[in-house]
């Protein structure tokens, strides 16, 4: 029984070495290695068969293989990166002129001379440090004491701050304290005589990126500096770089991201956060737990081995809590620039830096994301594509993928103009090109089953509009607004929904009864306040419109709004429901080829409202010639590219009178129609 205890202890002996030898090479900042060694020496006193033994050399074997200090470098070739962007995505401009500024920004503090602060009691202590660290091109401050130190970081910022422990009036625990409030980014390193494991291990609860004992070696201080530095170059152009794509679905979030790593030549991740509820996702399980793990942004950080990715947290907008937590909640520390340079995960129970992390957030709307989590975020707007840009695409990237995914040869099928045009106007109705490309796909299969059946004899084979039909049978969509004609008490307004903007029809109905609005169409709280502002508007003027005094007494008004299976909300669609209700009363019809959109006050004012491109993209699609929005809006509109203003006339209005002239058939036409 002897021989075979003494195996086990050497054995035992064996895993404890190779574990502090791992951690020596893994280049943990000196706290974190310190508390991995106190670690370690506990586990050295207990039995292997212990849970505890298991459970500690788990997480000393998660702290070794986390990239502490391991990061890709950055492509700073402008050119390089703004082909890289331009490979794979057409249009995008205002999103990629984004990634050039950032870029830009990185250039620029590369360039820049460090600062540091060197803070000690003893004047030939900060003396020597100063000269050591001036000869390494620093542009180096000297305090004598935390209060002197705080005094220099109110008049300028500093990259790295080396600070004695043990001073007088502010000692350097409490400088920690300060310092991680007034200037979160900065690195800082603790010199001191009066090492202790304690003060190592509260040093780096406090965010120090290294810890020096007395008397120190120069080499030391300048590799910990450096090592400093670096981290801090990373992070400084990085800072606040938390970027949120929101549109509909389908126009190119997600593969915007990944090119986006490759232009800066960093690892891509993508963490999914719909239907996410419990907070131990984002921030870890406690190690007193059973079967505790960390959160998925360190996971997926160990899993990419590089502690500056892109990360991307897709479909921010469907994030869910319950009574294990708000996920939403435990983002703000990830994501706050001020808070993420000592993110505390649960399981590691140590800071880890995030602020050299690039995140990308995606979202198809903005309504749901908690306001605090919207306010750390620079939203960037995906607008849907136009009909040249889906047709652009459709030749350039989606055609020759899937002529090649379906095993045809790149000269064997060849898609005409006119056909691609015909799929995008009869076979999809999207703000993206995700439809499309099923489309495509589907024609392409049955191509390909088509050459294997030998209905092709290899040669080149040229898609007309004409044929397109025969792959993908009767059209699904029709030009409403186009086939309809002008009727009374219908009016064509425009939304803007999760999947990008959308036409509706408002339809109006009276009949006798008691002055009872009757609203119906899965319609939401605010869009039914809309309608009732729309008739008290109208009731208020019934003398402008020519409607009887007594009318609203014996009659009922019906409000619709199809389809009825669908929700619908928000303020938008107020004018279209008044110009509705005036066609009605009037009996004028209102122009079918005019969609308007505004926000209406009792006193006739046209509100602004957003999603002003989308709403046009929209009616665009649908053949409506003219768009009415808010006069307020007309910055937005001034902004439009020229794809997005080609063949729709867009008018201005403050007033609801103006657009009912604009709308509604003069009374003159109305005699005329009803004589044909």
């Amino acid at each position: 029984m002897k021989f075979f205890k003494s195996s086990e202890d050497n054995q035992h002996d064996l895993v404890i070495d190779d574990l502090r030898k791992k951690i020596a090479l893994a280049k943990m900042p000196a706290a974190v290695e310190t508390i991995a060694e106190q670690e370690l020496t506990t586990l050295s006193r207990i039995s292997p068969a212990t849970a505890e033994y298991t459970i500690g050399i788990t997480y000393i074997d998660y702290l070794i293989s986390l990239p502490w200090n391991r990061t890709t470098e950055d492509n700073l070739d402008i050119l390089l990166a703004e082909r890289v962007l331009n490979e794979n995505h057409f249009g995008l401009n205002k999103i990629k002129e984004r990634v050039m500024e950032h870029l830009a920004v990185k250039v620029l503090m590369r360039n820049r001379k460090p600062r540091v602060l060197v803070v000690d009691d003893e004047e030939i202590a900060r003396k020597n440090l100063a000269h050591v660290l001036t000869r390494e091109q620093y542009d180096v401050v000297t305090a004598a004491d935390g209060e002197a130190a705080l005094r220099e970081t109110e008049r300028a910022d500093f990259d790295v701050v080396l600070t004695d422990l043990k001073m007088g009036k502010l000692d350097g625990m409490e400088l920690l304290d300060r310092l991680r409030v007034r200037l979160p980014q900065t690195r800082a390193i603790i010199i001191t005589g009066y090492a202790t494991v304690p003060s190592a291990i509260e040093a780096v609860k406090k965010g120090a990126f290294h810890y020096i004992a007395k008397p120190y070696k120069l080499d030391e201080v300048r590799e910990a500096v450096k090592g400093a530095l670096e981290k801090k170059t990373i992070n400084a152009s990085t800072k606040g770089t938390v970027l949120c794509f929101a549109g509909p679905p389908g126009t190119g979030k997600t593969s915007l991201g990944k090119s986006i790593a490759r232009a800066l030549g960093r690892k891509f991740t993508r963490i999914a956060l719909g239907g996410l509820k419990d907070e131990a996702d984002i921030r870890g399980h406690r190690r007193t737990y059973v079967g505790a793990k960390p959160g998925r942004v360190i996971e997926e950080i160990r899993r990419v081995e590089s502690a500056n990715p892109v990360i991307m947290l897709d479909e921010l907008d469907k994030i869910g809590h319950d009574f294990k937590g708000d996920p939403a909640s435990a983002l703000l520390e990830v994501l706050d620039p001020e808070q993420n340079c000592a993110f505390l995960d649960h399981y590691l129970d140590v800071p880890f830096d995030l602020s050299s992390v690039m995140f990308i957030l995606t979202a198809n709307v903005l309504d749901t994301i908690p306001a605090p989590l919207r306010d750390r975020m620079e939203v960037i707007e995906f607008t849907g594509y136009t009909q040249e840009e889906k047709a652009r695409i459709a030749e350039r990237f989606l055609c020759p993928k899937q002529i090649r995914e379906k095993g045809l040869s790149p000269g064997q099928v060849v898609f005409s103009e006119d056909a691609i045009v015909r799929i995008i106007q009869e076979y999809t109705r999207e703000a993206g090109i995700r439809n499309l490309e099923r489309r495509i796909a589907t024609v392409c299969r049955k191509i390909a089953r088509e050459a294997v059946d030998g209905k092709h004899d290899g040669s080149a084979f040229t898609l007309s509009a004409e044929s397109v039909g025969r792959y993908l049978g009767r059209s699904r969509y029709q030009f409403e607004v186009i086939e309809e004609r002008d009727r009374i008490g219908v009016a064509t307004g425009l939304v803007r929904t999760q999947t990008g903007g959308d036409i509706i029809f408002v339809e109006a109905a009276k009949m006798k009864g008691e002055k009872e609005l009757i609203i119906t169409g899965s319609l939401g709280d605010v869009m039914r306040e809309s309608a009732q502002a729309a008739l008290s508007y109208i009731r208020s003027n019934a003398g402008e419109f020519g409607i009887p005094d007594d009318f609203f007494e014996h009659h009922d008004i019906h409000i619709h709004v199809p389809s009825g299976a669908i929700q619908k909300d928000g303020p938008s669609a107020g004018i279209t429901i008044l110009v509705a209700l005036a066609s009605l009363l009037t009996r004028r019809p209102a122009k079918r080829d005019i969609a308007l959109t505004g926000e209406i006050t009792l006193t006739g004012r046209i509100l602004p409202v957003g999603g002003i491109e989308e709403k046009i993209l929209a009616a665009k699609r649908a053949k409506v010639r003219t768009v009415i929005v808010p006069g307020r809006n007309r910055h937005e509109v001034a902004e439009l590219t020229g794809d997005v203003r080609k063949d729709v006339e867009i008018r201005l209005a403050d007033t609801v009178r103006e657009v009912v002239e604009a709308v509604l058939v003069p009374s003159a036409e109305c005699g005329m129609r009803n004589a044909e």
